[in-house]
């Protein structure tokens, strides 16, 4: 999992904007919450001041003021100070601030000095503690997150974890809250798949394993039928029965070796080469009589870690589709690396079936008879690992393609 698309991280990254979001909030209200009391604290104390002394100041009257403020008018103000437009205002003598408010009357332009007023200090000792504020809060958003994340996802991974196992922990499926109730779900959800695959493999395991014994009866009798001087009427029909029953028991092999979980690795390789040559000289006799041309195209050295007999069904199946259905032209199976191709000239498949195909779904009727053979290469291939593509030729016909996930150099 990318780092972006993890749970926790968006988790915090949440509760990080929360903070910031808050912070920002909060530091504006601040600021003008510094700023109204400055106005009240400071240049209404200058106005108030002002009020008193301007008039008795012009009436030629002594003007004591209170400690750390300072009248002057005309040529008796400070050179710094001149020229002030009206109102209040913070002027930096040297390392001193000052507030001073200017004005004018009919005598002439006067300023009132503030040399003692702390509210910068205090403006600044505010600000301070409200930037450490800020920086604690956006940290104790992020811790507070990354616990929360940490909380919320450990038990989602574990659920994760215990679904790649085929078992919900109890302390899981008996949580009170909505994990708890997932990890029950996913528990009788799994239960449920559980049982219906169990039941699919033992019912594809017991058909297979009692239509064996039929079936080897019936090829036993097809091979008396066929032996030397039985009539042509009567060795026909039973090399008919012989091969269709072999088909059917190689079916049934194929059968069986699906209903089992697959176990690749521990398999010897199998040339692929020679399967796909078998199967074509098998199939050979699906176009006697037609105007249809069979060839096998030679390629590099393939061999893959697999059964051989659900190889063999995988490319058998297209052969004898491709071979039954082509009326006309040719059927070429090709090998390439690590790949084999079986191409027809026949009419195609319906786009029913091709979307099938596409999704992985058993064929629905009305499809030629075409789509068992190629759902069950299709089966083959996903449990063998392999990819399985179809696409139409232009000139006409289908084009298969079994490409198998791993090779060896064929012995």
């Amino acid at each position: 999992m990318r780092p972006a698309d993890s749970l926790k991280r968006r988790i915090v990254v949440a509760f990080v904007l929360f903070g910031l979001g808050a912070s920002a909030f909060f530091a504006i209200i601040a600021a003008i919450a510094v700023e109204g009391i400055e106005v009240e604290l400071v240049d209404k104390r200058l106005e108030a001041a002002v009020a008193w002394a301007a008039p008795r100041h012009a009436a030629g009257l002594d003007v004591d003021m209170p400690a750390g403020l300072r009248f002057h008018r005309n040529e008796a103000i400070p050179a710094p100070l001149r020229g002030l437009p009206e109102g209040v205002h913070k002027v930096d003598v040297g390392a001193t601030r000052l507030h001073v408010l200017a004005g004018q009357d009919v005598r002439g332009s006067w300023v009132l000095v503030d040399h003692e007023s702390d509210y910068d200090k205090i403006e600044l000792v505010v600000y301070s503690m409200f930037a450490a504020v800020f920086i604690g809060f956006v940290l104790l958003a992020s811790l507070l997150g990354g616990f929360l994340g940490t909380r919320v996802v450990t038990p989602i991974r574990e659920l994760a974890q215990s679904v790649r196992n085929d078992s919900a922990p109890p302390a899981l499926t008996a949580r009170k809250d909505e994990l708890g109730v997932l990890a029950r779900a996913l528990e009788a959800h799994t239960a449920e798949l559980r049982a219906f695959l169990d039941r699919e493999r033992y019912f594809t395991g017991d058909v297979s394993h009692e239509l064996r014994s039929p079936l080897t009866v019936i090829m036993g009798a097809a091979e008396i039928l066929m032996q030397e001087g039985a009539a042509p009427a009567v060795r026909a029909p039973a090399e008919r029965i012989y091969r269709a029953a072999r088909e059917a028991a190689e079916s049934v092999t194929v059968l069986l070796l699906l209903a089992r979980a697959p176990d690749l690795g521990t398999l010897p390789p199998v040339d692929v080469h020679a399967v796909a040559e078998e199967e074509v000289e098998k199939y050979r006799v699906l176009v006697a009589g037609k105007p249809v041309t069979l060839r096998f195209l030679d390629g590099p050295p393939l061999a893959v870690r697999a059964p051989r007999e659900l190889c063999a069904a995988a490319i058998g199946n297209l052969v004898r589709n491709a071979c039954q259905y082509t009326d006309g032209g040719e059927v070429v199976v090709r090998l390439l690396p690590g790949r084999v191709v079986v191409e027809d000239t026949g009419p195609g498949l319906p786009p029913a079936v091709v979307a099938t195909l596409g999704s992985g779904g058993a064929p629905s009727s009305g499809s030629g008879g075409t789509g068992l053979g190629l759902a069950l290469a299709r089966r083959i291939c996903d449990f063998l690992g392999a990819g399985f593509a179809y696409e139409a030729r232009a000139e006409g016909g289908s084009r298969f393609t079994i490409t198998f996930a791993t090779n060896f150099p064929a012995a």
